[in-house]
């Protein structure tokens, strides 16, 4: 994001992050392992992936839970620009998380600001 971020030239404004994919997610939180770990533990507990007959979406395909997963995380973050950084708290960072495999990444990024 900040090479996005510094290519835009703006010092004030927004920078919106979008997981462009319906079982991905784009989130803010700390880059710590053991968070990481909880996180995949947490899910799984919420919407666990077997047995995907559980669910009715499965009829046909396996992925269900991830659409959950997903909805848990959010599709999308917002982050105030303050003097060109991005105004994070202590220990905050953009992650993606990815619930259905390992399909190709996509990103929207769209900054607004002067």
């Amino acid at each position: 994001m900040g090479q996005c971020l510094r290519d835009s030239g703006i010092k004030e404004g927004l920078l919106l992050v979008n997981a462009m994919h319906i079982t991905a997610s784009v989130f803010i939180n700390d880059d710590e392992s053991g968070l990481h770990h909880d996180y995949d533990v947490w899910l799984e507990k919420l919407a666990p992936h077997e047995p995907v007959s559980q669910y009715r979406h499965n009829v046909g395909e396996d992925n269900a839970d991830a659409h959950m997963k997903r909805q848990i995380m959010g599709r999308e973050v917002v982050v105030a620009v303050t003097d060109g950084r991005l105004d994070f708290g202590p220990w905050e960072q953009i992650f993606y998380g990815e619930f259905d495999g390992g399909r190709r990444k996509r990103v929207l990024v769209k900054i607004i600001g002067e």
